[in-house]
């Protein structure tokens, strides 16, 4: 059958499994009428998101022209977030929550963010990821794991669903069947999971199971090669890992959601069109595209190519309308919902509470801390993976000077640096002459250049305080450390309390 004549119902069928993207803050027309072809789902990123209000706005536009419309967002309520993409998140992320390890702390963070997604008119939220971050290496986890240990990851996995959908809106536990032991970013290349059976039943699988015993109504699969169960295909487009693993193994029947289908991981070797059909012929219910093809030619050109695939066999009727059916079901159940769940929000800033409790002190911090006089800051800033957005606040001197006004800072790039040997004397040494030194990082112990950096800066004033807030390392250089565990809005917040003496001292690491 030819992609320029498909029946009217098979083009449907295709439109239904799509979740794409699109620009703006109001529905573009083309999203409309995609809609009304059979469009069973979209999915929102930062671009599309100005104010709370706008963004019920524009999801009430959408649904009006399909009440039971699936709208997604990725929303970690961490590094990674779009609804306060603009600010950075008011609440801690996974790590942090991991770091206190206090499961109904973890499921009223999730909770109270439900609660703000369900009042937006957000019904999928593609968290949280409970990859179990094994490789320090991992470029593209990190801090949006729980934790290093699999059966901590799988409590926490399982106290942020509950939260999560106790709110009204779906989780979606991902990146089956794990991302954590990987060292390669899958939005540029093909990461290899290179455990055996064994190893992977231990160390990445608990988390799955936690979060299907938790109810959880979507997994997203992740763009990576996992040998021992299947040494061809990442775990994407693989039935070996998706029907075999994931349904008949651990018995999961809910949505399976395909990690952003034009990542190179799987586009480089089979093209966007061919990696949405083989991903559709592995077992993927829906196809999430457009973080970064968020026009209507994407749309046209995955629908094209699901129905030409259909038409040549390689693609059978019956598993476009599996999957199909499996998108409908999920929009029923999160319709049913609508008019159910209380939309109120958790009293108190939850977030914050949890991003005070999530640092952790090390060195003479007690001694030296709070600071008597208003420092100057240096921020080391790293190149951080597409997942993060480029837009979003991070750091501890903005927060640090309304506490302790007269505060300076500066931010030192990497490509600054190496283009400028004596950058950090200027702009870092000779500032802080006669006052208070802090420098903050974000995963020192995995960016060399960083850690060298950090280094430079400590040996020249051993009283420095050093704010980590990515992974901490093995051993952090200065006088006093903080650990936040993680770049958010309250994460820096909380750092500066502890700096300028507004809140009681946080717990030694």
């Amino acid at each position: 059958m030819s992609s320029s004549t498909p029946d009217k119902e098979l083009r449907r069928l295709a439109l239904s499994v799509l979740q794409p993207g699109f620009v703006g803050t109001e529905a573009p027309d083309w999203v409309l009428r995609a809609i009304a072809d059979g469009l069973s789902s979209v999915v929102l990123f930062s671009r599309n998101i100005a104010s709370p209000q706008q963004v019920a706005r524009l999801t009430a536009q959408l649904r009006a022209e399909n009440p039971a419309l699936v709208i997604a967002i990725d929303e970690e309520a961490g590094d990674v977030t779009r609804i306060e993409s603009s600010t950075g998140s008011t609440r801690p992320g996974n790590f942090a929550l991991g770091a206190v390890d206090d499961t109904e702390l973890t499921e009223s963070v999730a909770r109270d963010l439900g609660r703000q997604l369900h009042a937006a008119g957000v019904s999928l939220n593609y968290a949280p990821s409970v990859d179990v971050n094994s490789n320090p290496d991992n470029p593209i986890i990190g801090v949006r794991s729980f934790g290093v240990d699999a059966e901590l990851v799988a409590r926490h996995a399982g106290a942020w669903i509950r939260g999560l959908q106790s709110a009204g809106v779906a989780a979606c536990a991902k990146h089956f069947p794990g991302h954590g032991d990987v060292a390669v970013d899958s939005h540029h290349g093909l990461p290899s999971y290179d455990a055996d059976l064994d190893t992977i039943a231990a160390q990445a699988l608990p988390p799955f199971r936690a979060a299907i015993g938790a109810g959880v109504r979507a997994v997203m699969s992740g763009h990576l090669l996992v040998p021992a169960y299947d040494p061809h295909f990442p775990a994407t487009l693989s039935s070996r890992i998706l029907d075999g693993l994931l349904r008949k193994e651990l018995g999961f029947d809910g949505l399976v959601v395909t990690d952003a289908i034009e990542m190179g991981a799987v586009t480089d070797r089979y093209g966007i069109g061919g990696a949405t059909v083989r991903a559709v012929v592995a077992g993927c219910d829906a196809v999430c595209v457009g973080g970064e093809h968020a026009g209507p030619e994407t749309v046209d050109e995955l629908v094209a190519a699901l129905v030409d695939a259909v038409g040549s066999g390689d693609l059978t009727r019956a598993r476009l309308e599996e999957a199909s059916e499996r998108v409908k079901a999920f929009a029923d159940w999160s319709l049913g919902l609508t008019r159910t769940v209380p939309v109120n929000p958790i009293s108190g800033d939850i977030g914050y509470v949890a991003a005070r409790r999530a640092i952790r002190l090390g060195g003479s911090a007690e001694a030296v801390l709070p600071l008597t006089a208003p420092p100057h800051v240096v921020e080391l800033v790293p190149s951080t993976n597409l997942a993060i957005g480029k837009e979003t606040p991070w750091g501890v001197a903005a927060p640090l000077r309304e506490r302790l006004p007269g505060t300076t800072f500066v931010r030192v790039h990497h490509q600054e640096l190496a283009a400028d040997g004596a950058l950090l004397e200027s702009y870092g040494l000779t500032p802080a002459a006669g006052r208070p030194l802090v420098v903050v990082v974000r995963d020192a112990a995995r960016n060399k250049w960083m850690g060298h950096a950090l280094a430079e800066l400590a040996d020249a004033r051993p009283d420095a305080i050093v704010v980590e807030m990515g992974l901490p390392g093995a051993t952090a250089p200065g006088a006093a450390q903080i650990f936040t565990h993680g770049a958010t809005a309250a994460s820096g917040v909380a750092a500066a309390e502890v700096l300028a003496g507004t809140r009681e001292p946080a717990h030694r690491a």
